[in-house]
């Protein structure tokens, strides 16, 4: 059976006049992978999307996803060209515990552990000619499917995406309720080569100084070197390597790192095996005198560079900073490609606004019909935000969690 909706599989949402006659939509049950694979990576080939709406991460979260998950398709045509896609997670919960309430989950599950491998810049997989009105007219559609106690779930949205889902609030009467407030920052390198393509020198004078400093202690052991890995093969070992790093530094903090989660080492195993051959992955390794000292794991879309994850050996030297030295190469190495930047993605962290030239909102959301018990329950999660900002103010050299945990 085919995925795409015949001419009347589709009709207007309540609550509003639909944003476009010309663009069907329907929800199906998810078809087979290699159908899928098909229709995604085809409707890819004409979109402007972020790595995470590509089939090399979608392709692998479906193969992975958790038992007793019901995935459905969202798809859009526009005459009869497929133009929108996106897969949908049901979930119920109950608000309180005792209020059941059913969320529509966009490209996340609901299962705690497999979420945590962190969608980012999420939204519609929408042909790029008609990206805007493809997005609103798909969102528009779920909610007008939302009863009383629905809400659509829209985590870690694009800005675009999170603009929609704003029009659509105010069509519909729905209300859009604020999770997560965060942001993404990067390196913009038109920014860096307007200014003579010398990153290291636009760094504040501080930074400047402990890269250099760092840099020249770590020559004093031997050759400094940054490797990118050139097999499958290799990559997997430095993915190994990151492991251990990684983990040794969360378990100094007395904390659990991103490999604690059960669900992060087969994803990203499956991730890197299907994605490093199609230069979709770049793991790197920083090393000195032939020791490691750092290792990347970045993701690569549209020639940018997008940074996921790190490890990298502390020492009780603290004028040695291999985290903020492993960045610095693996930008310099990212701008000498001739990439257009190096994208730290959210969650804070200490080097993110001493190395970047540029940010934006990156924001998780719900959607749904305005109740008193979203209300009450939106107050809560803010009450809850408040008082989480005061531990961490109060808290000498608070470090971010990592993606994944």
């Amino acid at each position: 059976m085919s995925i795409w909706p015949s001419p009347d599989s589709a009709r207007p949402p309540s609550g509003g006049s639909a944003p476009s006659t010309e663009i069907r939509i329907a929800l199906h049950p998810l078809p087979s992978m290699p159908e899928l694979a098909r229709a995604w990576t085809e409707l890819e080939s004409r979109a402007d999307s972020s790595f995470f709406l590509s089939w090399t991460w979608i392709g692998s979260w479906l193969a992975q996803m958790p038992d007793g998950i019901e995935p459905h398709l969202l798809v859009a045509v526009r005459g009869d060209e497929p133009v929108g896609l996106a897969v949908l997670c049901p979930r119920v919960r109950r608000r309180f515990g005792l209020l059941p309430s059913r969320c529509w989950m966009l490209h996340e599950t609901g299962d705690r552990s497999y979420d945590r491998l962190f969608m980012e810049y999420n939204g519609i997989l929408a042909d790029h000619r008609f990206a805007d009105e493809v997005t609103d007219a798909m969102l528009h559609w779920l909610g007008g499917q939302l009863t009383a106690d629905d809400e659509l779930v829209l985590g870690g949205l694009t800005l675009a995406a999170e603009r929609a889902a704003r029009r659509v609030a105010a069509r519909t009467g729905h209300t859009v309720q604020l999770r997560i407030a965060d942001s993404a920052q990067w390196v913009d390198f038109g920014t860096v080569r307007a200014g003579g393509g010398d990153f290291r020198g636009g760094l504040g004078r501080n930074t400047r100084a402990a890269v250099n400093r760092t840099e020249r202690l770590y020559h004093a052991r031997g050759v400094l070197e940054h490797r990118v890995a050139a097999t499958v093969g290799e990559a997997m070992e430095y993915f190994a390597g990151l492991e251990v790093l990684h983990q040794a530094g969360w378990r100094a903090r007395g904390q659990a790192g991103a490999f604690a989660n059960p669900a992060f080492r087969p994803f990203h195993e499956r991730l890197i095996a299907e994605g490093l051959p199609r230069g979709a992955v770049r793991l790197s390794r920083v090393s000195a005198g032939g020791q490691p000292i750092g290792y990347l794991y970045n993701f690569v879309h549209r020639n940018r560079v997008l940074n996921y994850q790190g490890g990298f050996a502390f020492e009780a030297d603290n004028r040695l900073k291999p985290g903020l030295l492993s960045h610095v190469l693996a930008i310099e190495d990212a701008l000498a490609r001739g990439e257009d930047c190096y994208d730290f993605m959210s969650t804070p962290a200490g080097h993110k606004p001493l190395l970047s030239n540029a940010e934006q909102p990156m924001n998780w959301l719900t959607l749904g019909p305005d109740r008193l018990s979203r209300r009450m329950e939106a107050h809560c999660r803010r009450a809850r935000g408040v008082m989480a900002d005061a531990v961490k103010r109060s808290l000498r050299g608070w470090i971010a969690p990592a993606k994944g945990i």
